[in-house]
């Protein structure tokens, strides 16, 4: 029996379910009626059967005789395989063989499968400081969009979503949920091997930052970390991506860090699409993706990005998931869940290891079976692979014959350094916290902030981009305490892109002894690093936010442990500022294209979604 769910963890998801019941049993009835629309005759029937003739034979033209046949008729499900696949991307390079590999698996288990559609992936690693960068966040609602686009056509019975990295993932999610009635895993590609360790790569970069390295010495070093097919290792908004859609039941039990191009990858795609045919309103398992996905299912994400200190990028994309559930999600739930979540792991920003070392102590079978344990996840909640996710405390393997099997998980990690127990935890807390004051609620990373940095006081330095902070800083002007303001980099403004360049500069501020904190409106997704960052900040200053009348020399106060975010001059002198004007029209590199996002977008504690405001 499962040991007893911790009354904190209760409580939070008592709450969002009552928020959220209107919005959650509209969406449910909306999906329910779709279901119901492939039901005649007493009987479910593919959703391809209500089409016209015309329609139909446009829909299986291009197949092969045996498959136009089964699509003709009423028994096979029909798979769609939406996939994110580029060669530029390393994390999606490997998925290019997959959809042969699946069309095999879905046919031998009675089904058929086509690739309804492709959506984009860019690449945040190649965009960082760059224009494209403003098109990033955006991407993510563009994915939900082609995602969607891909599944209207009615053909299919079920959906195999084949995407990686930061925001295709949650796009993805979104865009199946719009089609909640299907079933729908998320078949990932792994990671690459680990290359220069974190460490080494972090150091070049401050040297680079202060002029001691030369721009080949750094690009050696980038090489040697980024050098093979398979995702990017340190543990970002990529990995974290991964993390979650196994926890929260959308990926095959311990699918998530297998590396690309092995046996055992293969065997799990294999599984993927023989499991989706079971799954489907034709099978004997139905599992629409809008039920599973429940208030149960995003408490569990969000403990489990906890554990692990992710992405800091998921306190938009999980509140945006769950919204396209119709659940309200919001940035109280995380802190208080924070509160009650030991931190188990340290891994690069967090610490010096990579998913790989993870992978290797005990992975995600050892981490589900202790926050399991613990009371911290729902051990009820429905999954892909299983029953519920108490299946989950498990390892894939081959057996002799090079079978799949699951083996138990290991009991004890193989590495504390890298993964441990909830008895003997890294930190009592999960490291996200909330800070709200008279400039807004902002989040704040504090897994990797020493205790020592947590609070910090200092006059502020107003800078409207992260190419002007980095020019101060070269020129010497920020060699003292100090509150660095970065603003205008909200979703409305430019699209909220990520501030990574910040992070050398700052880091090299700290080392030198001052106390440095970074306070904007920008997302820093996994890599806000050992500086005290108030990121997120809501409402944005293009939105009328009270950071848009910050000016140099203005004391700011940021207390993470307090939960504090405060601008130290009188109300009256604040408000009687004239603030700060936004970025005029953003054009080039295709952002003109996305000024419709920037005039839609909904605040950050709200997803910053252009579906919900």
């Amino acid at each position: 029996m499962p040991p007893t769910l911790h009354p904190v963890v209760a409580r939070v998801t008592e709450r969002i379910a009552g928020r959220s019941a209107a919005r959650r049993a509209d969406y449910l009835a909306r999906i329910a009626d779709a279901g119901r629309g492939n039901e005649r005759d007493g009987r479910v029937r593919p959703a391809r059967t209500a089409l016209g003739c015309a329609n139909l034979a446009h829909g299986f033209a291009a197949c092969a005789p045996a498959d136009k046949l089964a699509l003709r008729g009423a028994d096979a499900p029909n798979i769609a395989i939406v996939t994110a696949y580029n060669d530029m991307l390393s994390a999606h390079q490997p998925l290019k063989d997959y959809p042969d590999l699946l069309k095999r698996a879905i046919g031998q288990a009675g089904g058929t499968a086509q690739v309804a559609g492709g959506v984009p992936a860019m690449c945040d690693g190649v965009t960082q400081g760059r224009a494209g960068m403003e098109l990033s966040l955006f991407s993510r609602d563009v994915v939900a969009m082609a995602t969607a686009v891909a599944l209207a056509h009615d053909m299919f019975d079920g959906v195999l979503l084949l995407g990686v990295c930061d925001k295709i993932v949650p796009g993805l999610v979104i865009g199946a949920l719009a089609f909640g009635h299907l079933p729908a895993i998320l078949v990932p590609a792994g990671p690459m091997a680990s290359g220069l360790p974190n460490a080494q790569k972090a150091k070049v970069r401050k040297l680079f930052a202060e002029g001691k390295a030369t721009r080949e010495e750094l690009l050696e070093a980038e090489a040697a970390s980024y050098h093979s097919p398979g995702t990017c290792t340190f543990y970002g908004t990529a990995n974290s991506n991964q993390l979650l859609m196994e926890v929260m039941g959308l990926h095959l039990p311990g699918a998530s860090f297998v590396p690309p191009g092995t046996a055992l990858r293969e065997a799990l795609t294999l599984e993927a699409g023989r499991r989706i045919t079971e799954l489907t309103a034709l099978g004997g398992s139905y599992t629409p993706v809008g039920e599973l996905l429940d208030e149960r299912a995003f408490v569990n994400g969000v403990v489990a990005l906890l554990a692990t200190g992710g992405s800091t990028n998921h306190t938009l994309h999980l509140v945006a998931m769950a919204a396209a559930a119709g659940i309200e999600l919001t940035w109280d739930d995380f802190d208080e869940l924070s509160a009650v979540t030991p931190l188990l792991t340290r891994l690069y920003p967090n610490g010096g290891a990579d998913v790989n070392h993870f992978h290797a102590a005990g992975g995600t079978g050892f981490l589900i079976g202790e926050l399991l344990e613990a009371g911290l996840l729902h051990a009820d909640a429905r999954t892909v692979g299983g029953k519920t996710l108490d299946d989950y405390r498990v390892t894939p393997e081959l057996g002799e014959e090079g079978e799949l099997v699951w083996r138990p998980a290991p009991r004890d990690s193989a590495d504390t350094s890298v993964l441990r127990p909830v008895a003997d935890p890294f930190d009592t807390h999960g490291g996200l916290r909330t800070v709200s004051g008279n400039l807004g609620r902002a989040v704040v990373k504090v897994s990797a902030v020493d205790p020592a940095h947590r609070a910090v006081q200092a006059p502020a330095r107003v800078f409207a981009s992260q190419q002007e902070l980095q020019e101060a800083f070269r020129a010497g002007e920020l060699d003292g305490d100090v509150v660095v303001v970065v603003r205008h980099q909200g979703p409305r403004a430019n699209g909220m892109p990520e501030l990574h360049k910040l992070t050398p500069p700052l880091s090299v501020l700290q080392d030198r002894g001052h106390k440095v904190a970074l306070v904007t409106d920008g997302r820093m997704s996994g890599a806000s690093g050992s500086v005290l960052a108030a990121i997120h900040l809501s409402p944005e200053a293009a939105a009328g936010g009270p950071l848009a009348r910050v000016r140099d020399g203005d004391l700011i106060r940021l207390d993470a442990d307090e939960g504090v975010l405060q601008v130290l001059v009188p109300e009256e002198e604040l408000a009687a500022r004239e603030p700060a004007a936004a970025p005029g029209e953003q054009v080039g590199t295709g952002r003109e294209l996305f000024a419709a996002f920037r005039r839609a977008v909904g605040p950050a504690e709200r997803g910053a979604a252009v579906f919900t405001s």
